[in-house]
């Protein structure tokens, strides 16, 4: 089966049509400026820009960055205040004429890591991070998706959530030392340890890609995987849970 995945991140969306079969993208993902507004209208009409650019229609699965609950964005995270309590399935299908499954973008990159990659052999309580302009997490157990896990929201100190303390994006504008900036990363994540007490964490986002550059400086008493589907798992997972809505 072959399905549209969408990964909309705080600077860009990117898409590819996948097959959730095997794993593998029929086609070279694509990639959108994510609008610098942030708000439903703009984001809808990127949406319906990427359908455009494949000529696609059928369902869609798309990963979003912030709590989705049955469709409907619970939280801002870090796009517009005008998302809250939005309809995404239905601004989207409204937009676009096709059939949406819109879920946390961080839930997606784990099915995908679960099914397809680093996860693959993981047992029992899985915890995804991804690492990019915020903190992003999944939680799986026995490899079945426990949806909107925030973990990057947690209060540190006098920031009002820890991933604007400990996220990459963080790493690029104080211009820190991989080793400084793994210093932070490692206090997020022992925090996820004591709270959860998770058996595998798997770290994705494009800094994972330099996972040997940072990996010497984490100290958790957990297994600790990098992703290996790197920017590829956000279109991915989104695709499968498209596949798993209709399977329903």
């Amino acid at each position: 089966m072959e399905i549209l995945g969408i990964d909309i991140g705080g600077s860009s969306l990117k898409g590819a049509i996948v097959n959730v079969d095997s794993g593998e993208l029929i086609t070279p993902s694509h990639k959108i400026p994510t609008p610098e507004s942030r708000e439903p209208e703009e984001m809808a009409i990127a949406v319906k820009e990427m359908l455009n650019h494949f000529s696609y229609t059928g369902m869609v699965g798309c990963g979003f960055p912030t709590i989705v609950k049955k469709g409907i964005c619970k939280h801002e995270g870090n796009l517009s205040r005008k998302w809250l309590d939005v309809d995404v399935d239905g601004l989207f299908e409204k937009t676009t004429g096709q059939n949406f499954t819109v879920i946390n973008d961080a839930d997606a990159a784990g099915l995908a890591e679960i099914k397809f990659g680093a996860g693959r052999d993981a047992t029992g309580f899985a915890i995804m991070i991804t690492v990019g302009t915020g903190l992003g997490s999944g939680a799986y157990l026995h490899g079945e998706l426990i949806p909107n896990f925030e973990l990057g929201q947690i209060p540190y100190k006098e920031y009002e959530k820890i991933e604007e303390w400990a996220a990459s994006s963080v790493k690029t504008e104080q211009d820190l030392s991989y080793k400084d900036w793994a210093y932070r990363f490692n206090i997020f994540l022992n925090h996820v340890f004591r709270i959860l007490n998770p058996d595998v964490i798997i770290v994705g986002g494009g800094i994972s890609n330099d996972w040997d550059k940072f990996e010497k400086y984490l100290d958790v008493d957990t297994r600790l995987i990098p992703a290996q589907l790197r920017n590829e798992s956000g279109i991915l997972g989104a695709a499968i849970a498209a596949k798993s809505k209709y399977n329903r």
